[in-house]
């Protein structure tokens, strides 16, 4: 091994070639080898004498007669390389010479062999001469035709000689051949560097272009890429809420090739480090929680994989050469509450565990495990799981940087892994540290409260006033707290809590009783926050969303991150603001999962981009959301898009008591069945304003499926039926309706009975048969579960598992909008573990958000700022829209933004962002982003805005996605900016598909615009689309007018006819006048005089001025 750690490949490769010829020596490597053998070292090239006898020393006098020499014409090695070989046979033998050579990083490697007889001419020296061809990698330097030549380290020219009768038969493998010979020798030949080597003449004329192209690449020397074997696989702390989801890394083989060659060589003696910081809540709660473990590409774990034990012990899973698997637990336990740092070194066999923690990391418990047995670790084979995932689940806590060293095993001492966010850090340990306290004061006054309620009941008799008492009475209360009074100023607004609220009904247990009684200090928070003037009370309720966040109630802990994060009433605050978001994501809080996910996804308000840590979060979220959706519990709604800036939607929004809703249930009672369909979606799912009520929702589905006959209603009640969802279990008639809506030809209705025989009756082959038949008439539910028949390896037919097409199935009906499909999709993309679905992270993170976004929890905070918006309490609106925003979700975005557009005092006085910049601005970089978000930025962008810059650039490209989208205001701004002077860039044209040598210059560029502004114009009339098109031609024509030399002329001609006849009029006027007398004056002096017929012309200037036409307006 090299002082690098490296190994010496020439060296070694050398070796081993000569090893073969001298086998009497010890395996040794490097120059020592060649001492040991023969004490000297050949010149390259030269003719030399050696040999070395294979017969036993005692028979030495058989043999000695026997010799083959080397006279190299040209040391170095050449394309044909003239070699003469003098030898002498006492026998009948068989002459061999071979050329093997040995390159960076493969070894005896043959590349001329040549053998003949001599059975005539004994005892006799001979001479023959061989002309030795090597391979043109070797030879020549890189050209059109040779792409890759080889650098090759070691060449040697050996020949040996058999006798006929002792294996020397022309047929006989080399290898054994040379076990048998009695004379041989060796010289090594002198290699050449690749660019130091002649171009190889191949009489062959190449193309101009050809040439030109690699004359432009040939003398470029390529250079190994700057790479080391320190992976940072986390970089960030990720909440890890303990469930059966984690973050998905995936090695690549080295680019350079002496780290993949040692990578390579060392698949059965694995040399590696991990180094983690983690932060414990708990201990497991099952048998093993996942921290850190491989999982190969066959699904099985791999080496390592490093699980934490219910008793709070490491246990580490290495698999074997043999395919086995071996484990070992450590023997001390790990901290809890406590930042520490886990280090795990390998060197093939001995394992040594690391913890340390406190102060400059001091304390350590260190343990070293040694095996006999030989693992494999093939890094590159599969991928690492950091938490948990669908085999188990992870720990509670916080992970830590993790640094991962792929070819070295460290001591800690060597280890340069510091805990980067050290604030950040820290600030999670005090708050458990005082959340601690507040679970131990909540638990300790419950208990008394309760036990003292329990003792006065049993002392009171029972009357009808102690039962108004206990119902309308204050609650009971223990105002001799024991606790000292600096503890009790510390957690004043706790301790408030306590007396106001009735504890008496909080559950009895322990932990139960902590987070009931956060719920109440929330619920009592939110209702102040929802008053008319909420915003003004947040200051004050944010001590008691404190206090809730610390009795485990973690919606209070994503209200005060979003408090914090955006300055709402309150001092921004992006440290805090973290801390509350990683404390509720790791409290399994959907909507802080949500803004973790969305932060790393865009790399914002200080989050790392790290779409493998954004799958994390997104995939926890996307994985619950359709089991929320199926539950009849919690505070749900339907995730719609509905946009404010859209009246006609708005319109239809409705209430239980809404004229929409009392509509629809006075036609459902009629027996309109698609008025009883859409009042049961609805109640049930909770959509267009109206509460969750499935029991109302189940009624209509009955009378529907009853009396109307209609095969959507039938399939939905039969659902019901099969699910007891509010209804109680009757799989029988559940049977009947499913079958009668089938007959119908419903699809849906089709892929039910698939799935109830598949469910119920375990019929494989008559499920798959339904399956097929709903699939090939488009249900995606269909294809969903027969990917599932592959994946479990139950496909009647099909013997085993089979991947691939379950991953085809689970795309097909991801593709018609199947969550469950979707999420297996976004999992195959992030593993890359099929090889039809590539390693893609961000289409995984965006697949998984897309599924998130439709949680019924962040439904039902939308549509309460929705109804807030549409009551016209503004305060109430901008809450909850803002606690939408910040989950990522576009529609919230841009409602936010048209609200702070609408009430901008509102928005400046009350939040410490550039509400409308920040939203719209975070709107247009999502998936789908709408066109008039693209339109809203582009203006901002143009204008400036508050604080931020006018970017005349940036504005453009605003305009051209708007236009991209097909939004004709897209395409009339960037016409108006190239009115205006603005040079379009020619890559934006392109982008437009617009051609800039066909459209060369700006009228060319502005006639296109507008031709597709109108085209793409709702208008069925005039558009200002048209009219401005109509303007550009009209001006066009003017000006081509204007610029005629026969205008010129007409009008020179015309302006002289007018003068002359003018002239004259006026003579012959001014001399008519001369012979009238004058006129009498009138008779009536107050007689009004005449008016004049024409009203005067307006002044001369202004009659030249060209019409103006009122164009709308340019941006917005």
């Amino acid at each position: 091994m090299s002082a690098a750690g490296l190994p010496l490949f020439h060296s070694k490769a050398c070796s081993l070639l000569l090893f073969r010829i001298c086998p009497e020596l010890a395996p040794a490597f490097g120059n020592q080898l060649w001492n040991d053998c023969h004490n000297v070292v050949p010149t390259l090239g030269r003719q030399t004498s050696l040999t070395t006898s294979v017969i036993p020393r005692t028979e030495q006098n058989v043999a000695y007669k026997d010799f083959i020499y080397f006279t190299i014409f040209e040391g170095n090695v050449r394309n044909v390389s003239e070699v003469s070989v003098e030898y002498l046979c006492s026998q009948p033998c068989v002459v061999n010479l071979e050329a093997v050579v040995s390159s960076e990083f493969r070894s005896s490697i043959p590349v001329y062999k040549k053998r003949w007889k001599n059975e005539k001419h004994l005892h006799t020296s001979r001479t023959q001469i061989v002309h030795v061809k090597f391979p043109s990698i070797m030879v020549y330097r890189d050209d059109y035709f040779i792409r890759h030549s080889i650098s090759v380290s070691v060449v040697i020219l050996r020949a040996w000689i058999t006798h006929q009768y002792s294996s020397g038969d022309l047929n006989v493998k080399w290898e054994e051949n040379l076990l048998h010979a009695v004379a041989k020798n060796y010289t090594l030949l002198k290699t050449v560097p690749p660019f130091e080597r002649p171009f190889k003449d191949h009489q062959v004329c190449l193309e101009w272009n050809m040439d030109y192209i690699w004359n432009l690449r040939a003398n470029k020397i390529p250079q190994c890429p700057l790479e080391n074997d320190v992976v940072t696989l986390l970089g960030f702390l990720y909440a890890s809420s303990g469930e059966n989801t984690g973050i998905v890394k995936k090695f690549l083989r080295f680019q350079n090739r002496e780290l993949e060659a040692t990578r390579r060589q060392r698949i059965d003696y694995p040399v590696f480090t991990v180094s983690l910081w983690l932060y414990l809540l708990h201990y497991c709660k099952a048998n093993l929680c996942g921290i850190l473990y491989f999982v190969d590409s066959n699904e099985m774990y791999g080496t390592p994989s490093i699980f934490l034990t219910e008793e709070g012990y490491l246990h580490i899973q290495m698999h074997l050469v043999k395919g086995e698997d071996l484990a070992v637990k450590t023997k001390f336990i790990i901290p809890l509450k406590e930042w520490f740092r886990l280090d795990i070194s390998f060197n093939g066999g001995q394992i040594v565990v690391t913890t340390s923690s406190g102060q400059d990391l001091k304390d350590y418990h260190n343990q070293t495990i040694s095996f006999r047995e030989d693992f494999h670790y093939n890094d590159t084979s599969g991928y690492f799981i950091i938490g948990g995932s669908r085999y188990v689940a992870g720990i509670e806590g916080f992970f830590g940087p993790l640094k991962y060293y792929r070819l070295h095993a460290l001591h800690p001492a060597r280890i340069f892994n510091p805990l980067l966010e050290k604030q950040l850090s820290e600030q999670i340990k005090l708050y458990y540290e005082r959340c601690a306290e507040v679970q131990e004061i909540v638990s300790v006054y419950t208990s008394t409260v309760q036990q003292g309620d329990r003792g006065q009941e049993a002392c009171n008799l029972r009357n009808s006033y102690l039962d108004l008492k206990l119902r309308y009475g204050r609650p009971s209360t223990c105002r001799a707290f024991p606790w000292e009074k600096e503890l009790r100023a510390r957690h004043r607004s706790l301790f408030q809590a306590l007396l106001e609220l009735n504890l008496v009904t909080v559950p009895r247990n322990q932990n139960e009783s902590v987070l009931d009684f956060g719920g109440r200090i929330f619920e009592k928070a939110v209702k102040r926050l929802s008053s008319v003037d909420g915003l003004h009370q947040i200051s004050s309720v944010v001590p008691f969303l404190m206090d809730a966040s610390c009795c485990g109630y973690h919606k209070a802990s994503y209200y005060l991150a979003v408090f914090y994060e955006t300055g709402l009433t309150v001092p921004r605050d992006q440290l805090q603001g973290m801390l509350y978001s990683l404390v509720g994501g790791q409290g399994s809080e959907r909507l802080s999962s949500l803004n973790l996910g969305y932060k790393h996804f865009q790399g914002i308000d200080n989050y790392p981009l790290d779409w493998e840590l954004s799958y994390a979060y997104y995939s926890s979220i996307a994985t619950k959301t359709p089991l929320d959706q199926h539950t009849l519990q919690g505070d749900q709604a339907y995730v719609e898009t509905i946009r404010l800036k859209d009246d006609e939607i708005l319109k239809v929004q409705t209430k239980e008591d809404g004229d929409v809703f009392m509509w629809l249930k006075h036609e459902a009672t009629r027996g309109n069945a698609a008025a009883q369909q859409r009042l049961a979606q609805m109640l049930f799912w909770g959509q267009q304003g109206v509460a969750k009520n499935p029991e109302a929702a189940i009624e209509w589905y009955a009378k529907g499926a009853l009396e109307t006959e209609d095969p959507a209603l039938i399939y939905d009640y039969a659902i019901v039926l099969f699910k007891g969802q509010g209804v109680k279990k009757n799989r029988r008639l559940a049977l009947e309706l499913m079958k009668k809506a089938a007959s119908k030809g419903l699809h849906q209705a089709v892929n039910g009975l698939g799935w109830y025989y598949h469910k119920f009756k375990k019929n494989y082959a008559k499920a798959a048969k339904y399956w097929l038949k709903a699939e090939e008439m488009g249900n995606p539910d269909a294809s969903y579960n027969l990917g599932v028949l592959y994946l479990d390896g139950i496909f009647p037919g099909v013997p085993g598992r089979n991947q691939t097409l379950a991953g085809e199935y689970f795309h097909k009906a991801a593709q018609g909008g199947h969550m469950e499909g979707t999420l297996w999709c976004s999992l195959y993309y992030v593993t890359g573990n099929l090889e039809t679905f590539p390693r893609d992270p961000e289409k995984a993170v965006v697949w998984a958000k897309h599924i998130a976004e439709k949680n019924g929890y962040l439904g039902h905070v939308i549509r309460k700022g929705l109804n807030a918006y549409l009551e016209g309490s503004w305060h109430e609106a901008l809450l909850y829209y803002v606690l939408a925003a910040e989950t990522g979700i576009e529609v919230s975005q841009t409602n936010l933004a048209h609200i702070c557009e609408e009430r901008p005092d509102l928005a400046k006085r009350y939040l410490g962002v550039n509400c409308v910049w920040r939203y719209y601005n975070f709107s247009v970089f999502q998936i789908d982003a709408p066109s008039f978000a693209y339109l809203k930025m582009g203006d901002l962008y143009y204008y400036g805005h508050q604080n931020q810059s006018q970017d005349l650039e940036l504005s453009v490209q605003m305009y051209a996605q708007a236009a991209l989208d097909g939004d004709s205001q897209g395409f009339f701004n960037l016409a108006l900016l190239i009115e205006e002077g603005a040079i379009i860039p020619h890559h934006i044209l392109d982008f437009l598909e617009i051609d800039p040598t066909i459209h060369s210059n700006n009228i060319s560029i502005l006639r296109e615009l507008y031709e597709r502004c109108w085209s793409l114009s709702n208008e069925e009339s005039f558009s200002p689309c048209s009219l401005a098109w109509l303007y550009l031609n009209l001006r066009l024509i003017w000006g081509a007018v204007l610029h005629s030399a026969l205008i010129y002329f007409l009008g020179t001609f015309l302006l002289s006819v007018l003068i002359a006849w003018a002239v004259q009029y006026f003579q012959s006027v001014s001399a008519s006048n001369s012979h009238l007398t004058p006129a009498r004056a009138s008779a009536d002096p107050t007689a009004p005089t005449a008016s004049p017929a024409v009203t005067p012309t307006a002044d001369a200037s202004a009659q030249d001025q060209p019409t103006v036409i009122n164009n709308p307006e340019p941006r917005g």
